[in-house]
C-alpha cells in the first residue's frame, strides 16, 4: 500500500442501511486497533456483527469512513443514544439527562500510519455535523475504558487521549458509567467499565 498525504485521503459518511457494504471493513478496523492498550480487544466477526448491527437499523445512524483509494484506512461512528443498546441507555436513568436529548459517539479507529493527520478532528467535526442536521440534540457523548493507571500491561510512555478529548470541549461525568463484556487478549471473557464524556452540541450558526 502506497501511503498518500492527508490531502488525499477522503472522507465520506454513510448513514443506517447504506453502511452494510462497509461492515467487514469496520469489522476489520475495530479488530486490529482495538486490539491494542486500552481495550486489548481480542475480536471476532460473529461478535462484530451483533454490536455493528446496531447502526444498520438506525436509520439516524452514521459512519464517517476514511479512504486511501479503495482501501478504509479509518473510521467512526455515531448514533442517537435513544438507538443504544440498554447497557449504553442504563448510566442515564437517573442523571437528569434525558437520551433523546443525547447524540452518542460511538469509536473511532485509525490504522497508525494515518494518525496525526488531523483526522481524529475530522471524525469529531463529521459526527458533531450530523447530529446538528438531524436536529433535537442538546449533548453529545462517547465512552473510554477506565483502567488502572498501574496495570503491568500498559505500554510504556503510553499517552493519554484525554488532552485531546477536552481540546474539543468534552468534560467526564464519572457519574455515568457503562460495564460491557468483551474477550481481552490472554485472559478471555471479562467485564469492562466505560466512562461517559459529555460536550454540549452546539448550534449550527
Amino acid at each position: 500500500m502506497t501511503l498518500m498525504n492527508a490531502s488525499a485521503i477522503e472522507v465520506r459518511c454513510y448513514s443506517g442501511a447504506a453502511i452494510a457494504p462497509y461492515l467487514d471493513d469496520l469489522a476489520r478496523l475495530r479488530i486490529e486497533v482495538f486490539r491494542d492498550w486500552p481495550y486489548l480487544y481480542d475480536g471476532d466477526a460473529a461478535y462484530e456483527a451483533q454490536y455493528l448491527a446496531t447502526y444498520l437499523r438506525s436509520w439516524r445512524s452514521v459512519a464517517v469512513l476514511a479512504f486511501d483509494g479503495a482501501q478504509v484506512v479509518g473510521a467512526s461512528t455515531g448514533l442517537p443514544l435513544a438507538d443504544e443498546s440498554d447497557a449504553f441507555l442504563a448510566p442515564f436513568a437517573d442523571s437528569g439527562l434525558d437520551p433523546e436529548r443525547v447524540f452518542y459517539c460511538g469509536e473511532s479507529v485509525l490504522l497508525p500510519a494515518y494518525r496525526g493527520r488531523g483526522l481524529g478532528h475530522r471524525f469529531f467535526d463529521e459526527r458533531h455535523a450530523h447530529a446538528r442536521a438531524l436536529q433535537g440534540y442538546h449533548w453529545t457523548a462517547f465512552c473510554a475504558v477506565e483502567r488502572d493507571a498501574k496495570d503491568p500491561r500498559r505500554p510504556p510512555f503510553q499517552r493519554s487521549n484525554e488532552d485531546f478529548w477536552r481540546k474539543r470541549g468534552y468534560q467526564p461525568r464519572p457519574e455515568l458509567r457503562a460495564s460491557l463484556p468483551w474477550r481481552e487478549v490472554g485472559r478471555g471473557e471479562a467485564e469492562h467499565t466505560l466512562g461517559f464524556w459529555l460536550r454540549p452540541l452546539e448550534r449550527q450558526r
